[in-house]
């Protein structure tokens, strides 16, 4: 059989067409980007001409890029522009070409989806795309010489976007990369609004919220968000902006967003972002005491997007090893900075179980941040399926029934560590009888990253 480059289609006017020219504003975009997120497993990001979104393309390829030598394909999905399109739609070109080079289609991995319904096999919608055609550079740039998974979607229902995305997902070895612009044509300010929305949709992985004026590889973006919600994941919104931030007209813009999708398991904030957490959540409660109310936090549009993430989060406060204060957010619906200065200042003073917190406290308290990843539902059809189901040390679970609920943090195993035990002390946490059951009964499971400080810092 004959082999079949793609070539480019858009090479000189939504990017150089000169290899070096190429080459050279890749890597000039790459190391001016910044993130505190590296080697995420999927990312989202826009495909405008560089010269408008290559910015904010770049800061997705920069996370990625930690990944480079291990990560060896990547399935790239976007929305088709040029030729509408049903299902998904793969290539039958062998590499796909830019002025840096090819990238060979992994023929291999697209195998699983070929004996899928809504697949099919057809160039014509790629010959003239731009929405997979502009990551094409920074893939090479970012990951080198990776097999490629390149496909276009359009209608489509999220569950089957995911289930093409499950086939296809494989392992550390397979990044995946959603191609998407954000609204479409607005003033700045509408514009600006719109796309913090989709922005918070995206993550508090609310497929469900995202507007069809929002963005245009909305298909891909709800599938990943259905994936990411099975599979325990946390996204981040990592640059957000517009073409009139860009340099283009402020009347009329298009909005780009780039987000990283990683697992909760082993997501981890900067140590610095930590210890300013609990520096924050420290300051809140001494204001508390003087003040009688949390610490202010304002975001300036420079803020580092790991704090201005939305984030359900716990503060956990302990006394000579005792408890002495825990409230939370459940479900997250706040800037994960200003969520701890408000859990940190209720745990000090709005516990119902303990008495405020006063100052002379302080020296003797520690306190623990917990971020909480989106609960996802546990399937049982009785208790004993509930027990069983259970990973000690690992679930944080929520319980309710008859409109009461329970929640226990993951490190409530440390003193609870038989599943049965921990779910009868989680019935009467919710206030519920330790052997309640009824059909009624439902469980969620999360995770958290935890870390822990002291209210008073030593030598304080």
């Amino acid at each position: 059989m004959e082999r079949i480059v793609k070539p480019p289609a858009v090479a000189g006017a939504f990017y150089p067409a000169g290899r070096e020219a190429l080459a050279a504003e890749v890597v000039r975009l790459l190391k001016a980007a910044r993130t505190e997120i590296h080697d995420p497993k999927a990312v989202v990001a826009p495909h405008a001409g560089f010269g408008y979104s290559g910015a904010v393309a770049a800061t997705a390829y920069r996370a990625l890029a930690a990944g480079r030598g291990r990560v060896r394909r990547v399935v790239l999905m976007g929305p088709a522009h040029r030729v509408p399109v049903r299902g998904a739609v793969l290539p039958q070109a062998h590499a796909f070409a830019t002025p840096i080079g090819e990238l060979a289609v992994d023929r291999a991995a697209m195998a699983p989806l070929l004996a899928m319904p809504d697949v099919t096999v057809d160039d014509v919608p790629f010959q003239r795309e731009h929405s997979l055609e502009v990551h094409l550079p920074f893939i090479q740039a970012a990951l080198g010489p990776v097999g490629l998974v390149p496909m276009l979607v359009g209608a489509m229902p999220p569950e089957r976007v995911e289930a093409v995305l499950d086939a296809v997902w494989g392992g550390p070895e397979t990044a995946v990369v959603v191609s998407s612009d954000l609204s479409h044509f607005h003033d700045y300010e509408t514009a600006s609004g719109f796309d913090r929305a989709c922005s918070k949709a995206i993550e508090l992985l609310k497929l469900e919220d995202i507007a069809d004026h929002q963005a245009c590889g909305r298909v891909g973006i709800k599938g990943l968000i259905r994936m990411a919600r099975k599979l325990d994941m946390r996204a981040t919104t990592i640059d957000l902006r517009n073409s009139g931030d860009t340099g283009g007209d402020r009347d009329r813009v298009v909005g780009y967003g780039s987000y990283a999708f990683e697992h909760a398991a082993t997501a981890r904030l900067p140590e610095a972002r930590r210890r300013f957490l609990l520096d924050l959540a420290a300051r809140s409660i001494r204001r508390g005491i003087h003040k009688g109310e949390p610490a202010a936090v304002e975001f300036a549009p420079d803020a580092p997007p790991t704090l201005a993430a939305h984030r359900a989060t716990f503060v956990t406060l302990e006394q000579e090893g005792r408890l002495r204060g825990c409230i939370g957010s459940v479900i997250a619906h706040a800037p994960l900075a200003r969520d701890v200065a408000v859990n940190a200042f209720k745990s000090a003073f709005a516990d119902p179980r303990f008495p405020k917190l006063t100052e002379p406290e302080l020296a003797r308290c520690r306190m623990s941040v917990s971020i909480l990843s989106t609960p996802r539902p546990i399937a049982f059809r009785d208790e004993a399926e509930l027990v069983a189901a259970l990973q000690p040390d690992r679930d944080g679970v929520i319980l309710q029934d008859q409109g009461k609920r329970g929640l226990f943090l993951p490190h409530v195993w440390s003193g609870l560590p038989e599943p049965a035990q921990f779910v009868r002390q989680l019935k009467a946490k919710a206030g519920l009888p330790r052997d309640h059951w009824s059909p009624g009964l439902r469980a969620w499971r999360f995770g958290v990253e935890k870390f822990d400080g002291d209210l008073v810092p030593a030598g304080g």
